[in-house]
C-alpha cells in the first residue's frame, strides 16, 4: 500500500513460500497493464501469505507467475469460489479443512446503507476453541469423530497457523479509519475461537471502493492541482461499519468450514471438512441440554 494508502495493484492470497513469485507477477501485470513504457511508475503490491506445508509441498515451489495472471483474469463480479480453492486450496482450519470464506453485511440507512464485505483465508485454530454462534462446537465435535490432520504432531503445533483477513467497504474512509475498522477483524476472529498463538502471522487489512477522484500519479504532473477535495466518512456514523466487519469475518470463517471439502494431501495427510449436518447436530445437543 502507497503511503498516500491507495492501493497500485490487485491484492494477492497465496502459501508462505511463494509470496516472491507471486509479488514480481503483480508488478509484471501492473507494468504491462501500461503499456510497458511507464516513466516513473512504480507499483507496491500488496501479498498476504498463510502456510500449507501439512497438505502442500510447500517447498517445491509450485505456485508459478502464469498462474497468477490466471487467477487475474478470472477476477471479477459475483460470488467468490470458497473453501478449498486459489490460496485456499492448503489450509486448515480448527483441525477441519479450511481455505477461503466470504460474507457481507450492509449498515442502516441512517448510517449511509454502506456494504462491508469480507474474505478470509483461514488456516488458524485449535479444534477445542472452534465456536459457532456462541456455541463450543469444537468441544462437541471431538478427534475422535473427526481426526485432526495435527494429532500426530506435538500439541504446540495445533492451532499454530494463520488467518488474512480483507475487509472492503464502499464508505468513504481514510486511511487510518481503514486501519481501525481492519482492527475490528480481529474481533470476527475471536467469536469463532481464534486467539492469534504462538506462530501465528494474522493479516488484516481494509480498503475503501469510494471515488475520490485523486490525481492518479505521486509524480507531478503539468496542470496538477496543489489540492483537491474529498469526502470524509464522519466518525460518529462509524459504528455499525465496525459492527458489519465483526460479523462479516464471523460469517467469512464459518463459510470457509463449509465450503471446503475433506482433502488428503501430502504423504496422506487428511483435513476433513465440516459437513453442515454434523455441525447442525453439534448445535441441536448443546442447546437441547
Amino acid at each position: 500500500m502507497r503511503e498516500s494508502g491507495r492501493l497500485t495493484t490487485p491484492i494477492a492470497l497465496t502459501n508462505t513460500h511463494s509470496v516472491g513469485v507471486v509479488r514480481d507477477a503483480l508488478v509484471a501485470h501492473s507494468v504491462a497493464e501500461r503499456g510497458g513504457d511507464v516513466g516513473f511508475y512504480w507499483a507496491l503490491p500488496v501479498v498476504g501469505e498463510t502456510w500449507k506445508g501439512m497438505l502442500n509441498d510447500i517447498n517445491g515451489h509450485h505456485v508459478k507467475a502464469e498462474h497468477v495472471g490466471e487467477a487475474i483474469a478470472r477476477a471479477g463480479g459475483g460470488p467468490v469460489e470458497e473453501g478449498a480453492h486459489g490460496g485456499g486450496t492448503g489450509m486448515i482450519c480448527h483441525g477441519f479443512k479450511g481455505g477461503l470464506g466470504t460474507a457481507s453485511r450492509v449498515t442502516p440507512e441512517v448510517d449511509g446503507g454502506y456494504t462491508v464485505g469480507v474474505l478470509v483465508q483461514a488456516n488458524h485454530g485449535w479444534r477445542e476453541r472452534l465456536t459457532v454462534a456462541g456455541v463450543p462446537v469444537g468441544r462437541m465435535i471431538g478427534h475422535d469423530v473427526v481426526p485432526d490432520p495435527y494429532d500426530a504432531l506435538p500439541d504446540s503445533a495445533a492451532g499454530a497457523g494463520s488467518i488474512i483477513v480483507v475487509v472492503a467497504t464502499d464508505a468513504p474512509l481514510l486511511p487510518h479509519q481503514c486501519r481501525r475498522l481492519a482492527q475490528r477483524a480481529s474481533l470476527g476472529i475471536g467469536r469463532t475461537g481464534g486467539a492469534g498463538e504462538h506462530s501465528s502471522g494474522d493479516i488484516l487489512i481494509a480498503f475503501s471502493t469510494a471515488r475520490q477522484d485523486l490525481p492518479p500519479s505521486d509524480v507531478q504532473d503539468e496542470g496538477e492541482p496543489v489540492t483537491v477535495p474529498i469526502t470524509m466518512f464522519v466518525d460518529s456514523h462509524i459504528n455499525p461499519l465496525y459492527h458489519a466487519t465483526v460479523e462479516s469475518t464471523e460469517a467469512a470463517i464459518v463459510n470457509a468450514l463449509l465450503a471446503a471439502e475433506t482433502t488428503t494431501g501430502r504423504n496422506g495427510a487428511t483435513a476433513h471438512g465440516l459437513e453442515p449436518e454434523r455441525l447442525l447436530e453439534a448445535m441441536k445437543r448443546f442447546r437441547a441440554v
